[in-house]
């Protein structure tokens, strides 16, 4: 072909041009319409008019946000087929564009030269050509266009030149855009998936590969179930059928589970699910991206614990030691500890700790040890496998809590096997017991006040899957150390404590339950709320004609020194009583003793009764009133003169008389009996003598009714508490 025939002006082809591409070779235009005749690729094969789309397929939207436009040249140059999107891309509609020599139409004059021989390329050797080209729109802007020009050929023989064009700019931002996201999810830190409609992996980055420790190609093709066997994989596929339905992303995700990659570690991911639709609407499935999140859930799950664990301390400041008793701060240590630290607690300490006997450890050999304390977070056999509270256990010297106390050190087994439990269990039916409770981790801490060690704290784990780790074990040492502190101020108490009152109940009198005359009962108990004995003390005292005496006292305070100072008062009270003098004058006598004391003061009832003429005299020092019961009237307090306290000094005491007739009750008492921080004194003196409208009732069950009904754990003082009743 001449290189003249695509000028405009040239409208006879040149002599030497093929006849195949002589204008008159040209199909009919009826032939070209045919849409029978589809058609030619590049090479001028023809495509089978019966290959046809398969009918589930549905078009993409690409093309037409590409607009790719096609356009067909005869062998002159002129248009003989012109697509809508031609129009749009060129501005010339069909009726302007057919049948135009295609130079003319939108190309510069200057490129006219280089545009005939690439045509005449074309068509004379079949070669396509690709490339960018700037052409004239109808508005006469030059626009540069992305062209594929190849050559066709008709069953005529006839040639033509096919010519597809796209805006090069739209190309290019395509191109970029394709570029771009490619690079974004092939080196992405963020794990990027596509999956189709039916949730299948279409596409998987390195990230997620990484992620989900799947090679990529093991995604391909396969369902989320499939690919990754998750506990709560349907939660997941529920999260992306939503999406898949409503449009509506799903950001941020939360996801913790333990990947096919790394079942024995928990793993966190941020999930985010995206419906992914064509320019025309169509769904195409959906896209996800997961960020693992491990490190910052293990982070925040490591500080949510280390919350807890200084909140646990701190409620143990609070909540172990708050009484002076060696069991129930063991019960508070071991309450607390379960179920935060353990599921199966004991506290155990050494008989010879608990007596206050210290001695040498031995290196080796058994150890005698008392169980104080015995918690479980739940039902479990694991508590028929450990000693019951009060009950004496001897370890031998190969059981870890027997080291554990020999070496003052934590005895830590992070995994239970079966080795382990000879050393746990205190026999091998004990031994059979944790197993069956399924004890897989263990860990003993020692109780250590002051360089001692008092024993051990036992913690067993059976519904926690978590091992013991270093972390639990300075979280034990911590609530030991507390708790050991306290046991150890419990049990020198208690060993004082149990001193002083041997040394007042050695003090107290062990009297006949009858004297001439008289029916007698007596109590003395200590403070309930402190656990301190006092200077509370009673007395019956015989004397000549078949009289007795009948003292009661207080000394101001508490433990040791008041219980010595009540013996000495007593011993005194007794030798002044054996001289016969008044009420009024052994109370004069005692205030003399009293004054040589330093900084006590001592309240005290002295009374002496007469079974021959049933008087009774009374002298009261700063003291309680008696009460009086009796069969046909009501109980009442007596009318006495208060007087000072012993211990005053200069002030003189006066002696009542009243009658103490058969069947009536005389009651002296100290005032721990009646005196509370939370009532009126004149209220609890009405209640005192509420429990004495029964005077025939038992002197034993008088005593016990009243300590009952008016005594209550807050109280803060001892009780000494005389009856007499005369006969």
């Amino acid at each position: 072909m001449a290189a003249h025939s695509f000028q405009p002006d040239s409208p006879e082809p040149h002599p030497s041009e093929p006849d195949s591409v002589r204008p008159d070779r040209v199909p009919p235009e009826s032939s070209r319409s045919d849409p029978g005749r589809v058609g030619y690729d590049p090479e001028g094969v023809q495509a089978s008019p019966s290959v046809r789309s398969e009918p589930d397929a549905r078009p993409t939207g690409l093309l037409d946000v590409l607009s790719v436009s096609a356009v067909v040249l005869d062998a002159d140059g002129r248009i003989v087929f012109w697509t809508p999107q031609a129009e749009e891309l060129f501005g010339y509609t069909a009726h302007e564009a057919l049948g135009t020599y295609a130079a003319r139409l939108f190309i510069h004059p200057e490129h006219v030269k280089a545009v005939v021989n690439l045509f005449t390329e074309v068509l004379q050797t079949g070669r396509s050509w690709a490339g960018a080209f700037p052409i004239r729109h109808k508005d006469g802007s030059s626009r540069l266009m992305e062209f594929r020009n190849m050559r066709l050929q008709d069953d005529l023989g006839d040639v033509y030149a096919l010519g597809l064009a796209a805006d090069h700019n739209l190309l290019q931002r395509v191109e970029t855009d394709l570029a771009l996201c490619e690079r974004l999810i092939n080196q992405s830190p963020i794990g990027l998936a596509l999956l189709d409609p039916d949730l299948r992996y279409l596409l998987v980055n390195p990230a997620l590969a990484r992620i989900d420790g799947i090679p990529a190609e093991d995604h391909v093709g396969r369902t989320l179930r499939e690919a990754l066997p998750l506990p709560d994989i349907h939660t997941i596929e529920s999260a992306l059928r939503q999406v898949l339905t409503t449009g509506t992303p799903l950001l941020d995700q939360y996801h913790v589970g333990r990947p096919p990659a790394d079942p024995e570690h928990e793993h966190a991911w941020s999930l985010s699910f995206y419906r992914l639709e064509d320019p025309g609407g169509r769904v195409l499935g959906a896209a996800t991206s997961v960020v693992d999140v491990t490190e910052r859930h293990r982070a925040a799950a490591e500080a949510d614990r280390a919350r807890r664990r200084l909140a646990l301390i701190a409620d143990a400041s609070v909540r172990v030691g708050t009484t002076l008793e060696v069991e129930e701060t063991a019960r508070e240590l071991a309450e607390i500890t379960v179920p935060q630290l353990a599921d199966v607690v004991a506290v155990d300490v050494l008989d010879s700790a608990l007596a206050c006997r210290r001695s040498r450890r031995p290196d080796d050999g058994p150890e005698l040890f008392r169980s104080l304390a015995l918690k479980a977070a739940h039902p479990t056999v694991a508590l028929r496998a450990a000693d019951p509270p009060g009950g004496l256990a001897a370890y031998d010297g190969d059981r870890l809590v027997t080291l554990c106390v020999h070496s003052g050190r934590p005895v830590l087994v992070r995994h239970v096997g079966d080795q382990d439990l000879p050393r746990i269990a205190r026999d091998a039916e004990a031994g059979s017991l944790l197993a069956r409770a399924g004890v897989h981790s263990y860990l003993a801490v020692p109780l250590i006040a002051h360089g001692e060690v008092l024993g051990a704290l036992d913690l067993k784990r059976t519904r926690n899957p978590l091992p013991f780790d270093e972390d639990d074990v300075v979280l034990a040492c911590e609530l030991a150390g507390r708790a050991a502190v306290a046991i150890d101020n419990a049990r020198w108490f208690q060993s004082v404590r149990n001193t002083a009152l041997t040394l007042q109940r050695s003090l107290l009198p062990d009297h006949p339950p009858a004297h001439a005359g008289l029916e007698l009962a007596s109590r003395y108990q200590p403070a309930q709320a402190t656990s301190e004995v006092g200077g509370d003390w009673y007395d019956v005292i015989p004397l000549s004609d078949d009289k007795t005496a009948l003292v009661v006292g207080d000394v101001m305070g508490n433990g040791i020194d008041a219980a010595a100072t009540m013996g000495r008062l007593r011993t005194a009270t007794c030798a002044y009583a054996d001289l016969d003098l008044p009420p009024s004058a052994v109370l004069q006598h005692l205030d003399k003793i009293t004054c040589d004391l330093e900084h006590y003061i001592v309240t005290c009832l002295y009374a002496v009764y007469d079974p021959r003429t049933h008087r009774c005299q009374i002298a009261n020092a700063g003291h309680m009133p008696p009460a009086l019961a009796g069969p046909g009237h009501s109980p009442a307090l007596l009318d006495l003169p208060t007087g000072a306290p012993l211990g005053v000094g200069g002030v003189p005491f006066e002696a009542t008389t009243t009658r103490l007739d058969p069947g009536e009750l005389l009651i002296l008492y100290t005032d721990g009996l009646v005196e509370t921080r939370h009532h009126s004194i004149d209220d609890r003196l009405s209640a005192m003598l509420g429990f004495l409208d029964e005077p025939l009732r038992p002197l034993e069950e008088t005593c016990d009714l009243l300590l009952h009904g008016l005594r209550h754990p807050e109280d803060h003082d001892d009780v000494a508490l005389l009856v007499a009743r005369a006969v």
